[in-house]
């Protein structure tokens, strides 16, 4: 297990760094204006949809059926399966595309009702999604290809695949001058990166097992309990995604720059989210459906205890740094060229409200994998609503004293309100068990982190002295600085604290 997470949390970081490289390019060639929202409303659509009805509900329903199917079965039932949902999924994505580009001007005046004040934003809002929307059958298919690959754990190709898009994209703004504008460039980059994703897994899943075909539409048992797992798995993806709607929604009547403040602060967020949190949690989804059918519950639960352990002791630097030095982050990622240090100063002001979240964006895939392996995606749900519900109207009620940074607060707050009530609901249903070596573990990375949060303050009060005098990369060589000394802080704190012994056990398993 630990192979595979660090195979797939090494692809998906190489795939956050080039994505900071590719954000550094847009920031420095969009900046935080008008164009920039435009595209990133162009992007977080197909995203949003994406995350609802591919990454997100299809993906919780889909691996653990297809995993059962294989188990119980064999790789013949398993294989018509396959054929089965691939044509329901494609027909279905033809169709959203389709209507998605008759009424993009409808669904731009209910997703961002901000820009009609501006009638060349909205009018190049609308031209940027209309190249991006596309993205989303492709990535759709990539998903169906990469949970084959999964159960048969090959995680390599689908956790290499969103470097395309980073790859893609800086290709294109790199001959912006070839379009009618950067924000086009960066959008056919989009696209673009759909195709090249889809090659990389349809050649590997051709290679290993062969691709999904057309197959007569028969809603036989496997079927049908896809379908009712896929039901409660897209509302609480949609829930979750109802949020980021909300965002997106509110931000388009704030002032200029509030959506890039948000885009640039949740690239950063994402980081410890997707090389954390989503590689363990991959990797954990079909561990625990690989054990529980072969009846093997006391292994489950104890490959989900080793995730939890793994998530904290990797996320917990992210937090303190996020928290207490997010201005210096951001000044030396971003801030050249149109991203401004006063841009900077708004994304790592908003960055530090979305770290009160961390630690709930990171274990959420985690803890509700102990639920989706049992093909239980209805419980999920109920936290997931709530949790949006709790999110969306502290959004309200913080964005007019608190503009962007209101709404990542509330994002962190709905967060951790998911978080407990899944963790609450698992305990319940004698999934999960809270004893004495839990709770010591959660106190002993709490003291880890505050410990480190204290040294990084005092780190980066030093750096800004030391460094004062440069006129160039001050900010960049300070990060550095809190880069290596932290990284010594926190591992005597993991060390004095957990012991050699822990370490060499948690990598063992």
């Amino acid at each position: 297990m630990l192979g595979r997470i660090f195979t797939v949390g090494g692809y998906t970081l190489l795939s956050r760094l080039t994505g900071f490289a590719r954000d550094i390019m847009l920031a420095a060639i969009l900046g935080a204006g008008p164009v920039a929202d435009a595209f990133f409303i162009a992007l977080r659509l197909p995203n949003h949809f994406r995350a609802i009805f591919a990454e997100g509900a299809f993906n919780a329903a889909w691996v653990p059926a297809y995993a059962h199917v294989h188990g119980d079965k064999g790789e013949a039932a398993a294989r018509l399966f396959a054929d089965r949902i691939f044509t329901l999924l494609l027909t279905s994505q033809v169709v959203l595309l389709l209507v998605a580009w008759l009424f993009m001007p409808q669904a731009m005046s209910m997703l961002a009702p901000g820009f009609t004040e501006d009638a060349a934003q909205r009018h190049l809002a609308i031209e940027l999604t209309r190249i991006t929307f596309p993205y989303l059958l492709l990535i759709t298919l990539v998903t169906l290809y990469g949970g084959m690959l999964n159960v048969m754990h090959r995680f390599a190709s689908a956790a290499a695949a969103p470097i395309f898009l980073n790859l893609a994209m800086m290709m294109t703004l790199a001959l912006a001058a070839w379009f009618p504008g950067a924000g086009h460039a960066a959008a056919w980059g989009v696209l673009i990166s759909g195709f090249l994703q889809y090659v990389l897994l349809a050649g590997d899943l051709a290679r290993h097992g062969g691709l999904p075909r057309f197959a007569p539409l028969r809603l036989d048992e496997d079927v049908r309990g896809f379908f009712r797992a896929l039901g409660p798995a897209t509302l609480g993806s949609m829930g979750t995604q109802v949020a980021l709607f909300a965002d997106t929604i509110i931000a388009t009547f704030l002032p200029a720059g509030a959506l890039s403040a948000l885009y640039y602060a949740d690239r950063l967020n994402q980081l410890p989210i997707g090389v954390i949190g989503i590689a363990i949690g991959t990797v954990l989804l079909p561990e625990m459906s690989r054990r529980l059918t072969a009846h093997d519950h006391d292994g489950a639960a104890k490959a989900q205890r080793r995730a939890f352990d793994f998530t904290l002791l990797f996320s917990v630097p992210f937090v303190a740094a996020f928290l207490t030095v997010p201005d210096i982050i951001m000044r030396a990622m971003f801030a050249r060229g149109a991203f401004s240090k006063a841009d900077a100063a708004a994304a790592g002001a908003t960055l530090a409200a979305y770290a009160i979240g961390l630690i709930p964006f990171v274990m959420i895939r985690s803890a509700v994998a102990t639920f989706y392996a049992r093909k239980d995606t209805a419980t999920p749900v109920r936290a997931a609503l709530t949790g949006v519900a709790v999110n969306v109207a502290l959004k309200f009620a913080l964005m007019g004293t608190l503009a962007q940074i209101g709404l990542a607060l509330a994002t962190a707050v709905g967060a951790w309100t998911n978080l407990l009530l899944v963790l609450g609901l698992a305990v319940r249903r004698g999934y999960l068990h809270i004893d004495r070596a839990l709770l010591q573990s959660l106190a002993k990375f709490a003291a880890s982190g505050v410990i480190l949060a204290a040294a990084l303050w005092l780190i980066a009060r030093f750096g800004a002295a030391w460094f004062a005098p440069m006129q160039a990369f001050r900010d960049e060589l300070t990060l550095v600085l809190l880069t290596v000394a932290g990284t010594f802080v926190y591992l005597f704190c993991i060390l004095a604290l957990f012991g050699r012994g822990w370490l060499f056990s948690l990598a063992r398993g």
